[in-house]
């Protein structure tokens, strides 16, 4: 055990019934260049009133990874302000191929300190990369020509919208939106080509710092919800639920989304069709950590979420 300066916190345990500082429980960096077996330190402030005692730490990774030792007795009290480290060896196998996320927890259990008893911290890390940006997730075609409507699937029935349409709802290849305090960015790629993504859990590169991140979309069917990830640069995260309303038939608030725009009918794979009936685009947005850096989004694994861009708000 060594007494150090207090790091940031990735996440803390709130002590019942108190709205005192909480005990912060953070988590070293941990090398995943496996196989290896790497050292990770937990680090416990203590930011409650109270000296902190009978301090006990638990640490552990993915299923199958294992750690040693699997509970740290922490020897000593704590005055208010202080730390203390514990440390742990995890062995980290050959490394996956393509990207992936792993998720670490920490455990303190104690008596004083802020009176909870226990707190818990996670740190997720990848390996491997995200795909740069929206545009490299691309997977489905949503929009074409009136004259081409061919290569449109945007509903799974062979049905997309009509990039005329969009044009005179104000929605043109590669021009600015703005929707819920973001500008986002309209597709800029031609008509009958991949310009959305169809969800499912792509990990997509993403820089900045906000309140909230914008989703630029519309859903299929009506079950067109999810859960969005983001991941900030120190390894931890926040989650957000959202969802969009059918691209036509749903109210246009449904799930909490905002209209953005309304084409006038769809093409169809015999041409244009449903004349009068709107089609539509809507932007939803989830709570960002300000203070953050954001590095990367993880989109929800639901095929019916069709994002067309997002973009973090201040």
């Amino acid at each position: 055990m060594t007494l150090v300066p207090a790091p940031a916190a990735t996440a803390a345990g709130p002590p019942p019934g108190s709205a005192a500082a909480r005990t912060e429980v953070s988590i070293s960096s941990v090398d995943l260049d496996g196989p290896a077996v790497s050292t990770v330190e937990v680090t416990v402030k203590n930011t409650g009133p109270q000296r902190m005692r009978s301090l006990k730490v638990a640490f552990s990774g993915p299923a199958g990874w294992a750690v040693q030792p699997a509970l740290v007795d922490v020897p000593g009290t704590f005055a208010a302000g202080a730390a203390a480290t514990a440390e742990f060896r995890i062995q980290v196998p050959e490394k996956r191929r393509g990207f992936t996320l792993r998720t670490f927890t920490a455990t303190a259990t104690y008596a004083g300190g802020d009176g909870g008893g226990s707190a818990s911290g996670t740190r997720t890390q990848a390996s491997g990369t995200p795909l740069a940006n929206l545009a490299a997730a691309y997977n489905n075609v949503g929009i074409t020509d009136e004259s081409d409507t061919g290569p449109g699937d945007y509903d799974g029935e062979g049905n997309s919208f009509s990039a005329q349409r969009l044009a005179a709802a104000g929605l043109t290849p590669g021009g600015r939106v703005r929707a819920l305090g973001a500008e986002l960015t309209w597709p800029d790629v031609a008509p009958g080509t991949k310009d959305n993504v169809s969800g499912a859990g792509q990990a997509i590169a993403l820089s900045g710092k906000g309140g909230a991140l914008v989703l630029l979309g519309s859903g299929v069917t009506g079950g067109a919800t999810g859960t969005v990830t983001v991941y900030y640069t120190d390894g931890t995260s926040t989650s957000g639920s959202f969802g969009f309303p059918n691209w036509s038939f749903d109210p246009a608030d449904a799930h909490g989304a905002t209209l953005v725009a309304s084409s006038d009918g769809r093409n169809r794979q015999d041409g244009y069709g449903n004349q009068g009936i709107a089609y539509r685009v809507f932007a939803h947005s989830v709570a960002l950590d300000a203070a953050k850096q954001v590095e990367f989004v993880v989109l929800p694994a639901n095929g019916n979420v069709h994002v067309f861009d997002m973009a973090i708000a201040p």
